[in-house]
């Protein structure tokens, strides 16, 4: 009896991880390969001992903290796409960032989940 109650709570586990991988996935917005082509900044908002941890080459490290400050390095008029460790910061920063007037502002999701989506749609099209 307990090895199939230990078998139900793994496979709902397994069910639920699943789920929400996908749903991770599926709320990346689209097109984000393209604009990072045409120029547009990848801010990752984690803190900065996560970002030298690993990071996409040439994002721009701002933490979620510091984003309510009074001046951004960014035009107004900038494509930013957000990312951090597990999503829930970058859909964050998206809304701080068009509360601040940056209108061109993208959830990238997970760094894991950007740097996949890249890479998938930007080979071979060199």
């Amino acid at each position: 009896m307990k090895l199939k109650a230990l078998l139900l709570i793994a496979g709902l586990f397994i069910l639920v991880y699943i789920t929400f991988r996908t749903y991770r996935i599926l709320n990346i917005d689209q097109g984000l390969d393209t604009m990072v082509k045409n120029g547009a900044v990848i801010l990752d908002v984690r803190t900065a001992a996560e970002y030298k941890m690993g990071h996409i080459k040439n994002s721009v490290n701002i933490p979620l903290s510091q984003l309510r400050s009074d001046s951004l390095p960014f035009e107004k008029n900038s494509k930013i796409i957000t990312c951090c460790s597990h999503g829930l910061r970058s859909v964050k920063a998206v809304t701080i960032l068009r509360e601040k007037g940056f209108k061109h502002s993208y959830n990238g999701g997970a760094l894991s989940d950007l740097e996949q989506y890249l890479t998938t749609n930007t080979a071979g099209n060199d």
